[in-house]
């Protein structure tokens, strides 16, 4: 079970507060005075407990790290009760600096009942004028998944299906460094270890790749090439983004198995009407020998959502999606999408064989100045999801 999937839940039992604490800023006739006094002690308790958590829609640079904070219970059949939370920290390191934008931390994590655990940190900081960005995810997770194989044959067949528990860390620092106005070249590396437990059913064998549910331990050096003009990393309303990024998983760096990937991405952001349109097009290549935990995958949270997470993977990857933001009024909005994304073996075969689908609205509240809590629902193909996040899809 992913991040994204606690995260929805989680934020269900929000929305009646946000709705509520953004309703008592509307003025109302005299005559409904008296018969909305309950109304406005409610949502005005809601909104001082919005502004205790930081959710008040503003930014601080004075506070050092302005952060907002949602907690809240979930249940899912796996997991069991537990409790989840959300959290985004905005800061400025040189409050001088009016070039760079917003710096920003991301916290989303969640507790369960029956042991289940996970927790990923996102670091975004832009220094000296934006000619230096310092990235950083950290993943840990102990919680259960599904493998149906490779292909998107393998993926439609609900007889494919393991269960297993996957006790995971990857983390992925980047350094990138401005070479021409909004062009940056940079490094990074990125290591991993996956392990399979307490599976449902058989191992399942896979080509030119380590045999699930084996151990996976990765090690790369990876190279970025990045064209960024978006104003704002978190949630962009111009601008554009094009980046290569190239890993190369090695023995010598504590990969089982050494491989390659390529990673391509192409976004843009542009004001129509009372909203922003945004597209996104996405391709991940691997060549080598690569690990059940390291195969390209559709669905989740980001990549095509409407399809359970883990389900679909495969070598290789494409896909394209396209939202309206349309903002409301105040600190509410609604995001319109649809997309589309398939697998294959081979480079060659990428874009011949059948695709996924999605369409989906969400809800947007706005927790910090430019920065939102998302509700998303999304249909796929016989599939649906929910999903809960700080900050956009892409």
């Amino acid at each position: 079970m992913r991040l994204d999937m606690l995260r929805s839940l989680l934020l269900l039992a929000w929305l009646p507060g946000l709705a509520l604490a953004e309703a008592r800023s509307e003025p109302q006739p005299e005559s409904q005075a008296e018969s909305s006094g309950w109304f406005d002690r409610v949502s005005n308790r809601m909104n001082q407990l919005l502004e205790d958590l930081g959710a008040d829609g503003d930014f601080d640079p004075d506070k050092g790290i302005d952060w907002s904070v949602l907690p809240g219970p979930f249940y899912t059949p796996e997991m069991e009760f537990g409790i989840g939370v959300s959290a985004v920290g905005l800061y400025m390191p040189d409050q001088q600096d009016s070039v760079s934008q917003v710096s920003s931390f991301t916290i989303n994590g969640f507790a369960s009942v029956n042991g289940a655990l996970g927790a990923e940190i996102i670091s975004q900081t832009f220094l000296n004028e934006d000619s230096l960005r310092l990235f950083a995810n950290l993943e840990m997770v102990d919680a259960p998944e599904v493998f149906y194989g490779a292909g998107l044959s393998n993926g439609r067949d609900d007889g494919n299906k393991i269960d297993f528990d996957r006790r995971g860390l990857r983390f992925k620092p980047q350094v990138l460094k401005q070479v021409w106005p909004a062009t940056f070249v940079g490094v990074g590396l990125d290591f991993g270890r996956n392990e399979a437990r307490s599976l449902s059913s058989e191992p399942v064998p896979l080509s030119r790749g380590a045999e699930f549910p084996d151990t996976s331990t990765t090690g790369a050096v990876t190279l970025h090439l990045v064209h960024d003009s978006r104003d704002f990393i978190l949630n962009a309303s111009e601008g554009r983004l094009l980046q290569a990024d190239v890993a190369f998983y090695e023995g010598a760096l504590g990969s089982d198995t050494e491989f390659q990937k390529i990673n391509l991405e192409y976004s843009d952001y542009q004001r129509m009407g009372p909203g922003i349109l945004a597209w996104q097009w996405l391709a991940e290549l691997n060549h080598g020998e690569v690990p059940w935990d390291q195969l390209a995958m559709l669905g989740g949270g980001k990549r095509l959502r409407g399809y359970e997470a883990g389900r679909y993977r495969d070598r290789q990857m494409t896909l394209a999606q396209v939202e309206y933001r349309h903002h409301l009024r105040g600190r509410h909005g609604m995001v319109y999408w649809g997309g589309a994304g398939t697998l294959s073996d081979s480079v060659s075969e990428l874009g011949q064989g059948k695709w996924l689908h999605t369409v989906g609205t969400g809800y947007r509240f706005e927790v910090k100045r430019n920065v939102n809590l998302r509700l998303d629902m999304a249909f796929g193909n016989g599939e649906s999801g929910f999903y809960f996040a700080v900050n956009e899809v892409f």
